[in-house]
């Protein structure tokens, strides 16, 4: 799913973060070792936005993803999961 880029960086908790705006939705992506993309980047489906890590609130490594509508709430990511 394409969108732009609209945090990279370090977030309280989550730790190094990348969030990405699809339009109707958000997508964020948290505890990753390293970011690969930058704020205003266009991004596609398939692309490499960051590195698996542990950083932030975190035990162990692992990606947070979570799924936002456009007021910010979070929703059911489970629709969004490409298996």
């Amino acid at each position: 799913m394409s969108g732009t880029v609209v945090h990279a960086g370090w977030m309280n908790g989550y730790g190094n973060v990348v969030i990405v705006n699809h339009g109707e939705i958000s997508t964020l992506y948290a505890h990753n070792s390293k970011l690969l993309v930058s704020v205003g980047q266009q991004v596609q489906g398939g692309q490499q936005i960051s590195v698996v890590g542990s950083t932030g609130w975190s035990t162990g490594p692992h990606i947070h993803f979570e799924v936002r509508d456009s007021r910010g709430e979070k929703m059911d990511p489970t629709s969004y999961y490409i298996y």
